[in-house]
């Protein structure tokens, strides 16, 4: 049984940073992209960031690209997501999810087979 959970949420003033990190156990690591999603309250889950099995190929949201960068350490189970010039609209859960498929050609979250609990990111001052 695959598993993701995720850490490193936490509370951040307005132009602040965060590192969230995403630990995967189950199955083999190396052939599952992995998506980063948000839910902000009272929307929809929107796909945020995606990295291939390997680590090479990452796609972005609009809203976050310039401010956000997906990186996976295989060896380590483990994929970050680096934000910065953090803003009170970023606030939400961030979830990660392991889809069944080497590269990211989707963010639509029903098309994720794997899911963690979530962290929560509260940007305000």
């Amino acid at each position: 049984q695959l598993q993701l959970e995720e850490s490193g949420g936490g509370l951040v003033r307005p132009g602040g940073s965060l590192t969230l990190s995403c630990r995967f156990s189950g199955l083999t690591w190396d052939d599952y992209s992995i998506g980063w999603f948000r839910q902000a309250p009272g929307k929809g889950r929107e796909g945020v960031a995606c990295v291939s099995g390997g680590g090479f190929y990452k796609n972005y949201a609009d809203s976050v690209k310039d401010r956000f960068v997906i990186s996976r350490d295989n060896a380590n189970n483990t994929v970050f997501l680096q934000m910065v010039s953090l803003k009170p609209e970023d606030t939400a859960v961030y979830y990660c999810a392991a889809r069944t498929y080497y590269y990211c050609t989707t963010s639509e979250p029903k098309d994720y087979n794997y899911w963690g609990q979530g962290t929560q990111v509260t940007v305000s001052t």
